[in-house]
């Protein structure tokens, strides 16, 4: 097979054109800008163009895959579409690709990534396997897709964008949060629940959906304490009509089917006990990561031990877990200086971030650099990103990266620095951002979002290591 992706750059994308390339397939595409991912692709044997030109299209294409992040108005597109050529979007060939596999998909306003890649590291352990899709580079498998062609299992990051997730049927699923974000798609918060219930009850009946605690799934089980980040009791959560049984995650409390005991942290790793159905599991480590990948862990934890990995499989698969690229990602970690990149981009993830930067490193002092994601996000969360940048020593903001988005009227990074108090904030441009952050004397700097910021972080880190 021929295939040609329209967009091939992105993430998701990118793991599916592995995937065929891998299987023996042709695979070639557009993309609008080079980036580090499209050189790999380009290395690896795929081809890959930047000018939106239908010239450069390969005569032979049997089916097109395109994400929605690629408007229809390209050139391209609309060359394609004229030709007849069979035109699938990312999410429906993901889905074909998991029918008929044991596929365990992992859903939520975040932590998908850190789950599914957590998940598929433990699951490599086991006698099985798996195959996996992910959002991001895992590092312990250079690749954000891995395939193992003796396992029916298939880990897949699904992706509450545009729907996406509804194209899988999985056998078991994780809901990590169902925090108000994509309103753009979705109109209403309502709404995006209504679409995770629909995923919730597309597990299969005799498979297991894991849920966090506290997480609603159903308009009419939201109420204000959902808001203020408290968590309830799971019997009032919108589940009804989802027939696959239920196991209950949380990284606070004890009323959970899993949680986390006595967690601390030495020599920059973190350490935790694991209460599970099956009794206790002391001492479970995780090596230089985030306070919030605890919670993380226990949720792909709960699947692995429900399809059966032992202690020692998860012990060692939790110690050996070295993270994904822009994920509490370090860049530079040493006595006088950390840098840590990370895709944050909702409120929530920010103020995960901020919150296992100061659990590592009391007392330091913290730069932030955010760059907003969205027009649309950073109107409908600008107070609730100002309150989670608060926390920061010293915040140097970004302008907003539109992505796929027009401008909106009135809608800049000045909106959400104009909310937050005090002096210690700049707003600049990559440039800038490299002569001001040596002058501020940082003992951590964050760079934060889900942009382009990722391609100014190597030039941060060059800057600041420079004698």
């Amino acid at each position: 097979m021929n295939y040609y992706f329209l967009g091939i750059g992105g993430i998701g994308m990118s793991a599916l054109a592995r995937y065929f390339h891998m299987r023996g397939d042709t695979v070639s595409g557009y993309d609008r800008t080079e980036s580090p991912l499209t050189r790999q692709l380009v290395e690896e044997g795929i081809g890959v163009h930047y000018s939106d030109d239908p010239s450069l299209i390969p005569s032979a294409i049997d089916m097109v895959v395109y994400t929605p992040a690629v408007p229809p108005d390209t050139a391209e597109f609309q060359h394609l579409q004229s030709l007849g050529v069979p035109m699938r979007k990312r999410s429906q060939v993901l889905g074909e690709l998991t029918r008929g596999k044991e596929c365990i998909a992992v859903a939520g306003t975040h932590g998908k990534t850190s789950v599914a890649s957590i998940l598929a590291h433990l699951l490599s352990f086991s006698d099985e396997g798996c195959s996996a899709f992910l959002g991001g580079v895992a590092k312990n498998f250079n690749s954000n897709v891995v395939v193992n062609n003796k396992s029916n299992r298939v880990v897949v990051e699904a992706d509450e964008f545009d729907r996406s997730f509804l194209q899988l049927h999985p056998h078991c699923a994780v809901i990590t949060a169902t925090d108000p974000d994509h309103l753009d798609v979705y109109g209403t918060y309502d709404c995006m629940l209504e679409a995770f219930h629909q995923f919730a009850s597309q597990v299969d009946s005799d498979g297991t959906l894991v849920l966090k605690q506290g997480v609603t799934l159903h308009p009419d089980s939201r109420h204000d304490e959902h808001h203020e980040g408290h968590e309830h009791s799971h019997e009032h959560d919108g589940l009804e009509g989802i027939a696959a049984s239920r196991v209950i995650y949380t990284a606070h409390g004890v009323e959970a089917d899993f949680y986390p005991w006595n967690v601390r942290h030495y020599n920059g790793d973190i350490f935790f006990d694991l209460r599970t159905p099956k009794g206790v599991m002391y001492d479970l480590q995780l090596q230089g990561t985030a306070l919030y990948n605890v919670e993380n862990a226990v949720a792909a934890a709960a699947v692995a031990v429900t399809l059966g990995l032992n202690e020692h499989q998860l012990r060692h698969g939790l110690k050996t877990y070295a993270g994904v690229q822009r994920r509490f990602d370090y860049r530079i970690k040493t006595p006088e200086l950390v840098l840590i990149d990370d895709y944050a981009h909702h409120p929530r993830e920010i103020a995960a971030c901020i919150e296992s930067v100061r659990y590592l490193y009391p007392g330091k002092r913290v730069i932030g650099i955010f760059q907003p994601h969205l027009y649309s996000r950073t109107r409908d969360f600008a107070d609730q990103f100002a309150e989670a940048l608060s926390s920061l020593d010293e915040l140097i903001m970004l302008p907003i990266y539109p992505a796929r988005e027009k401008p909106i009227l009135g809608v800049t990074s000045s909106m959400i620095l104009r909310k937050i108090k005090g002096y210690s904030k700049y707003l600049c441009t990559p440039d800038q951002v490299l002569d001001l952050v040596p002058a501020l004397c940082p003992d951590v700097v964050i760079t934060m979002g889900a942009g382009d910021i990722d391609r100014l972080v190597p030039r941060l880190v060059q800057t600041l290591t420079a004698e």
